[in-house]
Parts: structure tokens; C-alpha cells; sequence
């Protein structure tokens, strides 16, 4: 079983930067893909970014690519999301999400369906 944390949303002026962590309680975080997504009001939830649990493998939606940064610390057990030149159009709760089971170090996945594990959300909201 594995507990999420999100933490780091905010208010942010269009330009800036944000960084997000999710903080995971459970031995076997070490050995699970994370991915972020995000819900923006009336929309549906949708992909950002995920990472291997080897943390070798990283993959972005179009939108975020060379403005957001994912990375993870095992040794902490937490992912980060390093969101630089924001937009107003990133506004959105954003969620970690955790993958269990066994699979190899290199994996990623994209879909929510993929995941078994939920953060409760954090807000960004980027002003113009």
C-alpha cells in the first residue's frame, strides 16, 4: 500500500515557477512509476509528465515538455515536478499518482487507468 502527498501548489503570476512534491509513505515506492496529472475546472483529468521507478525513463505531455521536470529522490521518497514558465492555461488541481506491482526499472505509463494509487491533489493556479 502506498500513501501520496501532494504539496507546493499555489498562486503564481504567469512566467513563474512552481515546484510540486509528492511524498510517499510505503516500503514499495522505491519500485513504483509516478506519473502527475491535472484537472483543470469542468475538464477531464489529464496526463503531465511520469518517471520510472529506476528514474532513467521520463515522458511529457507536448504542452509541459521543456518547461516541466520530473524527477524522484527514493532515498526521500518523493517525486518532484518542476514547473517553470507557467501559463494560466497550467491552472489545474494537480495529482501524483503511484503504479503497484512488479514491472521493469524502465517503464512508463500514461494513463490514469495505469495507476493504483492516489495523491489528494494540489491547486496551481497561474494568473495573467
Amino acid at each position: 500500500q502506498v500513501q501520496l502527498v501532494e504539496s507546493g501548489g499555489g498562486l503564481v503570476q504567469a512566467g513563474g515557477s512552481l515546484r510540486l512534491s509528492c511524498a510517499a509513505s510505503g516500503r514499495t515506492f522505491s519500485r513504483a512509476a509516478v506519473g502527475w496529472f491535472r484537472q483543470a475546472p469542468g475538464k477531464e483529468r489529464e496526463f503531465v509528465a511520469s518517471i520510472s521507478w529506476g528514474g532513467s525513463m521520463k515522458y511529457y505531455v507536448d504542452s509541459v515538455r521543456d518547461r516541466f521536470t520530473i524527477a524522484r529522490d527514493n532515498a526521500r521518497n518523493t517525486v518532484y515536478l518542476q514547473m517553470n514558465s507557467l501559463k494560466p492555461e497550467d491552472t489545474a488541481v494537480y495529482y501524483c499518482a503511484a503504479r503497484g506491482g512488479y514491472y521493469s526499472s524502465t517503464y512508463l505509463y500514461r494513463d490514469s487507468s495505469d495507476y493504483d494509487f492516489w495523491g489528494q491533489g494540489t491547486q496551481v493556479t497561474v494568473s495573467s
